[in-house]
Order: C-alpha cells, then sequence, then structure tokens
C-alpha cells in the first residue's frame, strides 16, 4: 500500500501568524519542529495500518521546511521547488491515497493564514463555478488519477472546507480559527495523538478508485487590475472582468499547470508595499 502525503505549514500545530512559516525567521525554526512533528505523527498511524511506502511531498512556499534528520526513517521525502505539479507531485505515481496535511482554507475565508497560493494578492478562485481553496483544487487533481483523499488536517475552517470536497475523509483540527492571525490551539502532544489515529483509521478508504477526467474551468480573481491585467497575456488567460481572469483546461492536470503559471506571473507583477 503506497500512500502520499502533502504537507502544507500554515495548518500546521500552533502556527497562527507569518512568522511562523516564513523561512528564515526565528519563528520558522520553531515551527518547522512542529510542522516535522505533525508528519511524524501521521506517518506513525500510516504504518502501523499496513502502508508500505509512503512519500512526503513537502507543499509551503520554498518547500524546504520539514527537518529530514527527524524525519520517520521508513517514510521518503520530496523537499525542494519547480515540481510540475507542486504540493501534488507524486499523485501520479499509482499511489492508493492521499493525505493533505497542515492545510488551511482558502483565499476570501475565515481561517488562519488563508490564502490560496498568494499570500494576499488573491481574494478569490473558482473551480468550475465554485469557490475553490488549495485543497479543493488539489482533491481535483486526486480525482483525475483515481486517488482518495483519505485524511485532511489544519484548522476548524480547513477541516470544513474539506467536508465537502472530501466527504468520506477523515478530519483533524488541530487548532479553531479565532482570527487570521489567533487560534485556540492544541499542545502538539494531543494534535500528535489525533493525527496518528485518524491517519490509522484512513486506511480504510486506501486503494484506487474511479478516475475522473474532463475539462475544468479556473477563475482567478486579485487585489488590484494590474495583475488581471498581467496574467491575460498567458496564451488561453482571458480577462473577464477588472480584477478577473479565467481559463479553460482540458484535464484538472493542464488546469493546475496553468493556475501556477497564472500565479507567478502575478507573483512577479508585485511591486513593493503597493502590490
Amino acid at each position: 500500500m503506497r500512500i502520499m502525503v502533502s504537507a502544507d505549514m500554515e495548518g500546521a500545530t500552533g502556527v497562527t501568524w507569518t512568522d511562523d512559516v516564513v523561512p528564515g525567521t526565528e519563528p520558522w525554526q520553531r515551527f518547522r519542529r512542529l510542522f516535522t512533528g505533525d508528519v511524524n505523527a501521521v506517518l506513525a498511524g500510516l504504518f502501523e495500518g499496513g502502508a508500505t511506502d509512503v512519500l512526503v511531498n513537502e507543499a509551503h512556499s520554498s518547500q524546504r521546511n520539514l527537518l529530514l534528520e527527524e524525519l520517520d526513517p521508513r517514510a521518503r521525502m520530496l523537499t525542494g521547488r519547480h515540481k510540475p505539479l507542486s504540493m501534488m507531485q507524486g499523485i501520479d505515481s499509482g499511489v492508493d491515497g492521499v493525505v493533505f496535511l497542515g492545510y488551511h482554507a482558502g483565499a476570501g475565508f475565515d481561517g488562519v493564514l488563508s490564502h490560496t497560493y498568494l499570500e494576499n494578492q488573491i481574494t478569490g478562485v473558482w473551480l468550475d463555478d465554485v469557490p475553490a481553496s488549495e485543497g479543493r483544487l488539489n482533491a481535483g487533481l486526486a480525482a483525475e488519477y483515481g486517488v482518495p483523499v483519505l485524511l485532511v488536517s489544519g484548522d476548524d475552517q480547513a477541516c470544513e472546507d474539506a467536508r465537502d470536497y472530501a466527504p468520506e475523509a477523515e478530519l483533524v483540527p488541530v487548532k479553531e480559527c479565532v482570527s487570521r492571525y489567533a487560534a485556540i490551539c492544541l499542545p502538539p502532544a494531543r494534535t500528535a495523538e489525533l493525527l496518528s489515529a485518524a491517519a490509522l483509521d484512513s486506511l480504510v478508504r486506501a486503494g484506487r478508485v474511479e478516475r475522473l477526467p474532463g475539462r475544468h474551468r479556473i477563475e482567478v480573481e486579485f487585489d488590484a487590475s494590474h495583475l488581471a491585467q498581467a496574467t491575460a497575456v498567458i496564451p488561453t488567460v482571458e480577462q473577464i472582468g477588472t480584477r478577473r481572469v479565467g481559463f479553460d483546461a482540458p484535464s484538472m492536470t493542464e488546469a493546475m499547470k496553468a493556475f501556477k503559471v497564472v500565479t507567478a506571473i502575478a507573483a512577479g507583477a508585485v511591486q513593493g508595499i503597493y502590490g
């Protein structure tokens, strides 16, 4: 049984504000260990339940946050940026299930450090006319490869979001959102127990399911008009509003690759404090 873990950091145990997840800061150094602890807790449950191979794909920012030297030695870790499928690299390798660890709510919604790919320039993303977090986008990609989402962890808002896009997944809220930068947090000893137990229970749903290929449409709304103008130069991307662009793709894989280009161009068009 082969499992993939897509590990983001904003939804990790104890994380509540910017410096907790920005590489190079003192708080980030602290929360790297808590983040690695969350991953190890999930790995313990997966291996106890019979997983024979688990690939952990680092999915946050620089994608060099987890501490390899502290990782469960039974796992493998994919680290570093510029992966074709980004947060979901490895979903096309024949895995039997995927875990979304440390996920968060999407842009425009309540949640600790809520955003979708860009920290603040994107105010909303829609997948086939449905508001989409990173979790919903990634679940769509998993469905294209016939891979079930087994478990989602994060704050309570991330878990509530997952009830809709992954209704059969185990949900582990490791903190309760108070505001975008504040939460009621459980200590790591508590969250480790919850994560391990949920990972173990989630394996009853592991196994390839029917693939769901097909065309998809993504629309993105920005906080400034020049970002829509900048991204509309990409072939297939159309400006459909003052701050909004949209594009169609023949598959979810192609849609996510195009979305990755849109976010990269938008990030490059930000100019200082004016955005």
